[in-house]
């Protein structure tokens, strides 16, 4: 079951090794501190504690380094999306093909959105269309996703969708602004950091010229 699991979010991060593959070099990165450990049992014992578990963070940072990768993959495809959509309504208009209208749109989009789409296509083309669209859904793990591709399958059904992708369009532009807004928010914090940094640098300049004077005006005085 956690093999399963592990492949699955290896392919919504686009990553090609096999859960395997990723296990191991988990592990490897974290053997070269445990070694470290047996020297040091003899030497300083107090310290082969400390090494356990920096080896054992390591590996669990490792391990969960993929959960991020998904997690920044969703957040660009979501940014996306209300762009998706909003074409999607125009071309609706004049064609109801989905895989046309993907395939269009694939000219265009970001190097995320157009992996995903690859996949998606390439799955659409050599079997079920409404398969394809919630394996999609699957691999990104995104309400909003899910909307969109509740409302392709629709489409592709032959129903009524005109009033869904406008619906869809506003609630996913409010989604994009409200994340813009909070984007915004965290800014502030960000540049308080930076000037803090900044200001401790200057300090520390400061300090070091002064040290140095210091000195040299010392040396001076026990020359004379």
């Amino acid at each position: 079951f956690r093999r399963l699991k592990l492949e699955r979010d290896l392919k919504s991060a686009s990553d090609n090794r096999t859960p395997e593959k990723f296990v191991a070099v988990a592990i490897v990165k974290t053997v070269p501190i445990f070694l470290l450990a047996i020297p040091m049992y003899f030497i300083m014992p107090l310290f082969v504690f400390l090494l356990a578990i920096l080896g054992v963070a390591i590996f669990v940072k490792e391990i969960t380094s993929i959960q991020e990768k998904i997690k920044i993959r969703r957040e660009q495809i979501e940014y996306e999306l209300p762009h998706f959509i909003s074409t999607v309504e125009k071309t609706l208009k004049y064609n109801r093909d989905v895989l046309s209208i993907m395939e269009n749109y694939r000219e265009s989009a970001s190097d995320t959105m157009r992996e995903e789409l690859d996949i998606t296509i390439a799955d659409m083309k050599t079997g079920n269309y409404e398969s394809a669209l919630t394996r999609f859904e699957s691999r990104m793990g995104s309400s909003m996703v899910s909307d969109t591709v509740r409302g392709l399958i629709s489409v592709i059904r032959g129903d009524d969708t005109d009033f869904y992708w406008a619906a869809l369009s506003i609630k996913f532009a409010d989604i994009q602004r409200q994340n813009l807004k909070n984007k915004a928010v965290k800014i502030p914090g960000k540049i308080n950091k930076l000037s803090m940094t900044l200001l401790f640098c200057f300090i520390l300049l400061y300090f070091v010229i002064f040290a140095m004077t210091m000195v040299d005006e010392m040396g001076l005085l026990f020359n004379l």
